[in-house]
């Protein structure tokens, strides 16, 4: 697994598919205190007709952990770093949770962003409710608990592998407590309300109608305060609902991708 530094901190990502061809990658952001282990999902679909980067946040997985709290700043200074040492100049960013506000501030503030797709994400930190995405990685009964708050009993009673799956991948790249924390400190401060207008990237803002941790009425807000922004609708999921609405949105996605780049 390559790793990038941001001065002292190493940041590991994943990189898959053609890095020589013509259409930007795409970059997938987890959310606070998850591993890339998110994004499988839509990874296996778009690797291919793109090339596909994921990184460990810090405090996450084998990134580093140096103490909190932390920034979106600081994250976004090590998406950066990350592009950089991939010799990447632009991307399609795909964010969940504090992922999306991460790939909002990125599109603020660099010019490295060619699209983005947010999921259950707000344009304030106070919209977002994360603790109960929370669970010790050393304790599998309580990453089982917490998964059913962000997806539905239907996925949870009728695919009990892929759960399984997702258990024993938290329970090996998710963030421990101290990590988590500093991560989701980013979003104390965070409110986007008056620079959104500068946010003139394309943008698609996803929501679960039962997202429980971030109201889906934060995210139409969203999606209407920015000015390329379209608005979603995931019927009847939470707020990892792109795990269950998977092939739905890997074809929302290839398809907004391929636009922005016939375009």
């Amino acid at each position: 697994m390559p790793t990038a530094s941001n001065g002292s901190v190493s940041l590991h990502y994943s990189r898959d598919g053609d890095a020589a061809a013509d259409t930007a990658p795409v970059v997938f952001i987890p959310d606070a205190g998850l591993g890339g282990w998110l994004w499988g999902w839509q990874h296996a679909a778009l690797t291919g007709p793109f090339e596909t980067i994921v990184w460990d946040l810090r405090g996450t997985g084998r990134s580093d952990a140096p103490p909190g709290p932390y920034d979106l700043s600081d994250f976004v200074a090590d998406f950066e770093a990350v592009l950089t040492d991939c010799d990447v100049r632009s991307a399609h960013l795909v964010g969940c949770g504090l992922g999306g506000a991460i790939a909002l501030a990125a599109a603020r503030s660099t010019s490295r962003v060619e699209t983005l797709s947010l999921f259950g994400t707000a344009a304030t930190g106070d919209a977002f409710s994360l603790e109960l995405l929370f669970a010790p990685p050393d304790d599998r009964d309580a990453i089982r608990e917490s998964l059913e708050t962000v997806l539905s009993a239907d996925f949870v009673a009728s695919q009990p592998e892929a759960v399984e799956g997702i258990v024993n991948w938290r329970a090996e790249g998710d963030a421990d407590r101290a990590g988590w924390e500093a991560q989701v400190a980013a979003l104390e401060d965070f409110d986007a309300t008056d620079w959104l207008v500068e946010v003139t990237q394309p943008t698609r803002v996803f929501h679960g109608t039962d997202d429980s941790l971030v109201d889906p009425d934060a995210g139409r807000a969203l999606a209407r305060g920015l000015p390329r922004g379209e608005f979603g609708v995931l019927e009847s999921v939470g707020h990892l609902g792109f795990i269950e609405r998977s092939r739905n949105v890997n074809d929302q996605l290839l398809g907004f991708f391929e636009s922005e780049f016939e375009s």
